[in-house]
């Protein structure tokens, strides 16, 4: 049974029935209104199962595959005729007590701009406050970690891409219309199977291999490669670990070797974006650690998140349903013990945007609101930063259209105490800046170059010589796209 594959005979009804049911995400946010929807994305389905009585096949699909409730085996029947003894010998349904079905999996619809998919991965943790202990193996669906990678990945076409650690193979698919050719790994059998069950559903075409890193892609190259990977930093203990989320490496090893092996896997000038958990050692800057994985390639960490031992450890142990269990508590004593035996006394979380070309990395700390998708951003940034001239006094640059500027200070005072350039699309970054500097972003309008404004304010100001001391404020400026050239 777990060698099986959809049939495409099977693959093309099940399609029809999801079209004819309106089981897409449009669809089914009709069916449940406002309020009921909200209550299911807090795993509420009281008032989902109140307004799916009616028993038609949307009604059922809803019921069978986001509730998670069992529904009359006839009513199955009719969602997928003919089809349903098929169904139970994959796997997708399961028998759930006299003349009622259950799904084994969930089958959701899912979409993005103008796309419509259904993603195919194990049924969905805690509905309804139950919580259980997940299988080793589990292959979680869509969360909000992979919509980070997703929105993350720079918006380039490419001829051929690598999704590692694909999972339920939701990269892949925003991947599909603008790649040539893709190549999905994993270790986990159970994901390479509900992978290619996906893909097939959706009738994207994509190349799915087992293994651990870059082992399936040895000797090849690609133009972009992204990962969420099993990045959980915890005891290496097999019996406990959940394939989706940790591995057998020490520490934050998994992501210093995907970092540390992708330029002998990228073409010249190609992406590397991961999702990441990376320690902060005792002692140690953690942006030293990263920038020394990179080498002399170009690349942009920056963490989005940093938690104490404890709170990182509640964290995951919540997310494997064990609060209130037997284990919970020496699971606890041993994963905090073992994270001071390795002197971590924090824990960063973030992404890694790696670009195969000569630089240097700039590791960040920025925990506020950024714009979404980011990833147009991230490829905005690295051309501005690698495109930079050495001599910047003969550009002629131009203020960013969203750039606004946030003055304080006392009534009546000649000077503002303070000015904040501030920018509302990208990381959407806040610089504090004295009066010249505010001045001389004010007059970028690109007429004059940066060498004749410094000149003219140091003239009109009574000064020396601005260069020495705003050329490099000015070059940040640039790089964070306060200013265009």
């Amino acid at each position: 049974m777990e060698e099986q594959e959809l049939a495409a005979g099977l693959v093309d009804r099940l399609r029809a029935a999801f079209e004819a049911a309106a089981y897409t995400v449009e669809g089914v946010a009709a069916r449940l209104d406002g309020s009921a929807n909200n209550a299911l994305a807090r795993n509420e389905t009281t008032l989902a199962f109140q307004r799916t009585a009616a028993g038609d096949s949307l009604d059922t699909m809803i019921r069978l595959f986001l509730l998670q409730r069992a529904v009359p085996r006839d009513l199955v029947e009719k969602a997928f005729p003919g089809d349903t003894t098929e169904l139970i010998a994959l796997g997708i349904l399961r028998e759930a007590g006299r003349h009622q079905l259950a799904a084994a999996l969930d089958v959701r619809p899912y979409a993005e701009d103008d796309r419509q998919w259904w993603v195919i991965a194990d049924l969905t943790p805690g509905l309804d406050g139950r919580r259980e202990p997940m299988r080793p193996d589990y292959v979680l669906g869509i969360a909000p970690a992979s919509l980070s990678l997703v929105r993350l990945t720079v918006p380039i076409k490419a001829g051929k891409a690598l999704d590692i650690g694909t999972g339920c193979g939701i990269q892949a698919l925003h991947l599909a219309d603008r790649v040539g050719q893709i190549v999905a790994t994993d270790v986990n059998p159970r994901a390479l199977r509900l992978t290619r069950w996906t893909a097939a559903l959706n009738r994207v075409e994509l190349e799915v291999r087992a293994g651990s890193l870059y082992e399936p892609v040895a000797g090849e190259q690609f133009d972009l490669i992204v990962s969420n990977p099993p990045y959980v930093i915890a005891p290496p203990a097999a019996d406990a670990r959940l394939t989706y989320r940790e591995t057998g490496f020490a520490g934050d090893a998994v992501v210093e070797q995907l970092v540390r092996q992708a330029p002998r896997h990228l073409t010249e000038g190609g992406w590397c974006q991961l999702l990441a958990n990376w320690t902060c050692v005792r002692g140690q800057d953690w942006r030293e650690r990263i920038a020394g994985w990179t080498g002399d390639r170009s690349g942009w960490a920056v963490q989005r998140e940093q938690l104490d031992p404890a709170e990182y450890v509640e964290l995951w142990l919540r997310d494997a349903g064990l609060q209130g269990r037997p284990e919970y508590t020496s699971r606890y004593d041993a994963w905090l013990r073992w994270l001071d035996e390795q002197q971590v006394e924090a824990i960063g979380m973030g992404w890694i945007n790696l670009h195969n070309v000569a630089g240097s990395m700039d590791a960040e700390e920025w925990p506020y609101e950024i714009e979404q998708p980011i990833g147009p951003h991230v490829l905005d940034r690295f051309e501005r930063v690698e495109g930079l001239p050495a001599e910047l006094t003969g550009l002629h640059l131009t203020m960013a259209e969203d750039v606004v500027q946030e003055t304080a200070g006392q009534p009546g005072a000649e000077d503002p105490a303070t000015i904040v350039l501030r920018r509302q699309r990208g990381m959407r970054r806040a610089e504090q800046v004295d009066t010249v500097l505010a001045g001389f972003v004010g007059a970028c309008d690109g007429e004059l170059s940066v060498g004749q404004i410094l000149d003219a304010l140091a003239s009109l100001l009574e000064r020396d010589d601005l260069h020495a001391d705003y050329l490099p404020k000015i070059a940040g400026l640039i790089t964070e796209g306060f200013l265009h050239y």
